[in-house]
């Protein structure tokens, strides 16, 4: 299934991009849904810059229901490859739940516009339910099927908000750079 989000940011597209890829994780303060976001990778090649980042969400979910919920759970790896010279990032997701069973990659693009920057995530999402032990075999396309529109329903919202946190971080770095 696809997943499909455009975000406009009231910035210059170098400064968009450079923030995204490399103040990602100061962003966690303006994102409800994630605790915290680190770097474990980050390698340099002229214009490519390759960055593994872990996120850890359930920063919405109460402290009641994280004891049900394990952090491995919570947290996914994110795989990202940027490319300046097309001010684009190659991304894939890797979940550390039902692993075989999801896949999530994609492209972002940001396009200077009048407005600023415009991103543009272009990804797709699949699950396939026959690679989680446990689901009978009659469900599973009805299960995959399910499961994968519930989560773009979930994850496109999410991807708004990081540029919406994106905007409200380079806004305060504005006024902090003013006072």
């Amino acid at each position: 299934m696809e997943l499909i989000a455009d975000a406009t940011i009231p910035f210059d597209r170098e400064r968009v991009y450079r923030a995204y890829r490399d103040d990602l994780a100061k962003l966690t303060e303006f994102l409800p849904n994630i605790r915290r976001i680190e770097v474990l990778e980050r390698e340099e090649k002229g214009s490519i810059v390759e960055i593994l980042n872990v996120w850890h969400g359930g920063g919405d979910i109460p402290g009641a229901a994280r004891v049900v919920l394990s952090e491995s759970m919570l947290s996914w790896k994110d795989y990202a490859l940027w490319n300046a010279d097309e001010f684009s990032c190659k991304w894939r997701i890797e979940t550390n739940s039902f692993t075989e069973a999801v896949r999530c990659e994609g492209k972002n693009y940001f396009v200077e516009t009048p407005e600023g920057t415009r991103l543009e995530i272009r990804g797709e999402i699949e699950i396939d339910a026959s690679k989680i032990s446990g689901v009978p075999k009659l469900l599973r396309g009805k299960v995959s099927k399910t499961v994968t529109e519930f989560l773009c329903k979930k994850i496109t919202p999410n991807l708004i908000e990081v540029s919406s946190g994106l905007t409200r971080f380079l806004q305060r770095q504005d006024r902090a750079e003013a006072s």
